[in-house]
């Protein structure tokens, strides 16, 4: 995982919710911009899959933007918000590996047939018979 976190701008608002007084007059929620485009630490192609891949948290000018305010402190936002973007991203640049389709051998096939058989054959002893 890549830190970036030196490319990361910070804005602060008050945030909403329970806390009282505290909630009115600190700006506790933190929100963090990432500027996708113009970073330093990715190549082309992984600022293509970050963007691809998180399309809509990207907003018109190019910002990934986050919002925190778990926390009633902002240094703890702060950091709640650089450990979370830093997450989403890695986890943007994950590359599932492709899957392989294979057959089901001759084996599988006669197995699955025979079942069929038994079940088959159990059904019909069932039935009453003139």
């Amino acid at each position: 995982m890549k830190d970036f976190s030196k490319e990361l701008n910070f804005k602060t608002s008050r945030s909403s919710g329970a806390g009282g007084q505290n909630v009115n007059k600190v700006e506790t929620s933190v929100t963090v911009l990432w500027n996708v485009s113009e970073s330093e630490f990715f190549n082309d192609d992984q600022k293509d899959l970050i963007q691809n891949k998180l399309k809509n948290r990207i907003n018109a000018e190019g910002f990934l933007f986050l919002t925190v305010s778990e926390s009633r402190t902002q240094l703890m936002n702060k950091n709640k918000a650089i450990e979370k973007i830093l997450e989403i991203v890695d986890k943007s640049l994950f590359i599932p590996k492709k899957r392989v389709a294979t057959k089901p051998s001759k084996g599988q096939k006669q197995k699955r047939l025979d079942t069929k058989k038994k079940i088959s054959d159990k059904k019909e002893n069932r039935r009453f018979k003139f």
